[in-house]
């Protein structure tokens, strides 16, 4: 594969520069992404190769725009949609309740 998500032995992107004792999870939103991946898994919705495909799928734009848990987020996301545990319409009509909540 050469894409966005392809960026290991490229040149010219500088050096890797990890945070000292870095947290697994910055937010608990991530803390739950986690948690729903690993449930979905579980269960057998999908097989765990599938995160690494709907990454590789994921417009280049976006996948460099966004957090790796985004990138997890963007795949369950994906998978549920994809065998039709949930509808667009539902996640739509979700994010519209919680943008709602939180103004």
């Amino acid at each position: 594969m050469n894409g966005a998500h392809d960026l290991g032995g490229m040149h010219g992107l500088g050096p890797v520069n990890p945070y000292p004792e870095e947290p697994l999870f910055h937010e608990e939103w991530e803390r739950r992404i986690f948690a729903m991946y690993v449930a979905t898994l579980f269960v057998g919705i999908y097989a765990i190769d599938e995160l690494r495909k709907n990454i590789e799928v994921m417009h280049p734009t976006h996948y460099l725009d966004s957090t790796y848990y985004e990138h997890w987020a963007y795949c369950v996301e994906k998978s549920l949609i994809d065998r039709d545990v949930i509808s667009e319409a539902q996640v739509l009509e979700r994010m519209n309740q919680l943008a709602g909540e939180a103004a």
